[in-house]
């Protein structure tokens, strides 16, 4: 466990964004966890996990502790379903395609999400109809005032749309530092019929789609749409999907008839923020170094060189000018820090 001072956290945040660390650590450990956590050495100290659901808009000074836990095994297993533990630093697309070699099914259309697993509960992640809650059996989670580690079963979490109890009350009280999951073994059930998953499968000659291959459909879906964070610098969905009432639905149609949406319940619809967000005029505009994707307009980018602070300012603006538009509020999916 080796402390450094003065580290540039560009490469550990999928942004790439060049801010400074004032000290700076990984840990391998609980044990190492604990220690660190409980040094007076360093009174302000930053919890860091992928780095892929944030935008840093100014220097951190404190002591970044980087979560880098390894390892994953199973737990217990029936004839047709198996408990796996994942460890918080496992990257998560890797963890995903691993489950996918051992043949256990229900995490193939979370596929190519960036980060890593210990964040993976925080805000329930999710893509293509399926979300993280969905084979979610429990997580282990260092109480930061106690020292003792809980463990949270999916009741606990209150797991809602990119929502969980980590993101709200329990906020910045726990670390989560292993996530077990429920996977099926044998009559995997596959959910193919959300997004562009059952044309691409069609596109790919497959009649009878087995788990790894809705994985692959999904991964040529996201690769087609969504750049890679390794060559520009992106977190993903910049901004949540918006859920508004019947009512104010009724008024959007009344000015966008063509409007796309999903039904959440008797009196909620879902709106695509990237619909929204490309029919303000913003998908593909580019301010300098830094912009909107031009193949998805929820993807704000890094072309290399850019400030938080840019992108933050851009995110608002956008904001702003879809409420001014349609009326709607869209909310930062992204902690920004």
């Amino acid at each position: 466990m080796q402390i450094q001072n003065n580290i540039s956290l560009k490469a550990f945040n999928t942004f790439g964004i060049d801010v400074k660390a004032t000290h700076f650590v990984s840990i391998n450990s609980i044990d190492d966890l604990i220690t660190i956590y409980t040094s007076e050495k360093f009174p302000k100290k930053f919890i860091l996990g992928g780095g892929s659901n944030m935008l840093l808009t100014k220097d951190v000074d404190a002591l970044v502790i980087h979560v880098n836990l390894k390892g994953k095994h199973i737990l217990s297993q029936t004839e047709t379903e198996v408990l796996i533990e994942a460890q918080a630093g496992e990257n998560w697309h890797e963890f995903v395609l691993w489950s996918l070699e051992n043949d256990f099914g229900g995490l193939e259309n979370l596929s190519l999400i960036p980060g890593n697993v210990g964040t993976s509960p925080i805000q329930n992640i999710g893509a293509y109809g399926v979300e993280l809650k969905d084979t979610f059996h429990s997580c282990k989670a260092l109480n930061l005032d106690t020292l003792e580690i809980e463990t949270f079963t999916k009741e606990d979490c209150n797991f809602a749309y990119r929502n969980s109890i980590f993101k709200q009350h329990a906020k910045g009280q726990f670390i989560i530092t292993s996530v077990i999951f429920k996977l099926s073994k044998v009559n995997h059930k596959l959910n193919i019929n959300y997004g562009a998953i059952t044309s691409e499968i069609e596109r790919m000659n497959i009649n009878q789609p087995t788990i790894q291959d809705v994985s692959k459909a999904v991964i040529s879906i996201r690769q087609s749409k969504l750049p890679n964070p390794k060559e520009i610098g992106n977190s993903g969905s910049f901004f949540k999907n918006p859920v508004i009432t019947k009512k104010a639905f009724s008024k959007l149609q009344d000015n966008f008839p063509n409007a796309p949406h999903y039904v959440v319940s008797e009196t909620e619809i879902k709106i695509p923020a990237g619909w929204l967000i490309e029919h303000a005029g913003f998908k593909g505009k580019t301010f300098g170094n830094y912009g909107v994707h031009k193949k998805q307009a929820l993807v704000l980018v890094n072309y290399g060189g850019a400030k938080g602070k840019e992108i933050l300012e851009l995110s608002k603006l956008i904001q702003d000018t879809v409420f001014r538009i349609f009326d709607i509020q869209i909310e930062a999916e992204v902690n920004i820090i």
